[in-house]
């Protein structure tokens, strides 16, 4: 029967400091001088935004002077990745050529390729 009359009484004590703590929040928000109204009206969110600043305005119009500049820079870069590309793709089709010219040669018995990759020159038949 004690242990149940402790465990009631701080249970009790427990309830009574949230319950007042809960007040005091509630008691701080309704006299709080520094609140924000409620807003949640149509007009009134109309009326807001439509009542911009001017440091608004020029915010804006810095927002989209960056935006313009970006958007120019991505271009530049596409761009350049086309140009890259197309240079790659030259030099794939070159290392292609040269491929084909060495192993022309090889099996024409003019050069020998080692496994390190080492060329070295045989000689024609004089064809």
């Amino acid at each position: 029967m004690r242990k149940q009359l402790i465990a009631f009484l701080a249970a009790f004590v427990i309830t009574g400091i949230v319950a007042v703590s809960m007040l005091i929040v509630g008691v701080n928000a309704a006299v709080n001088p520094n609140s924000v109204p409620v807003s949640n009206s149509p007009s009134q969110a109309a009326l807001q935004t439509t009542t911009t600043s001017s440091s608004d305005a020029s915010q804006v119009a810095q927002l989209q002077s960056l935006i313009s500049q970006y958007q120019a820079r991505e271009q530049q870069y596409q761009a350049a990745l086309q140009n890259d590309q197309a240079q790659m793709s030259q030099a794939n089709q070159e290392m292609q050529m040269i491929q084909q010219l060495l192993a022309y040669l090889q099996n024409r018995g003019i050069i020998q390729i080692n496994n390190q990759g080492q060329i070295t020159v045989i000689g024609g038949n004089g064809d």
